[in-house]
């Protein structure tokens, strides 16, 4: 649990993009296992929902930067 704690203080944002990405992908699998996408649409929608919590980690760290 310390090395958790410790990963968490030293890469908040790369700690809290995996968490979303991990949660993020995991609804994607949810919300459309039953559609019929190909391997290949699978990769690229899991691809651009992992970009797209980095993007949203990205975006919600700026505040953070402003109140120092």
């Amino acid at each position: 649990m310390t090395r958790l704690r410790k990963l968490w203080d030293d890469h908040p944002n790369l700690v809290s993009w995996l968490a979303l990405a991990l949660g993020m992908v995991v609804i994607l699998y949810l919300a459309a296992r039953h559609v019929g996408f190909q391997p290949g649409q699978w990769a690229a929608l899991i691809v651009a929902t992992i970009g797209l919590a980095g993007l949203c980690v990205w975006i919600i760290s700026w505040e953070d930067r402003d109140s120092q």
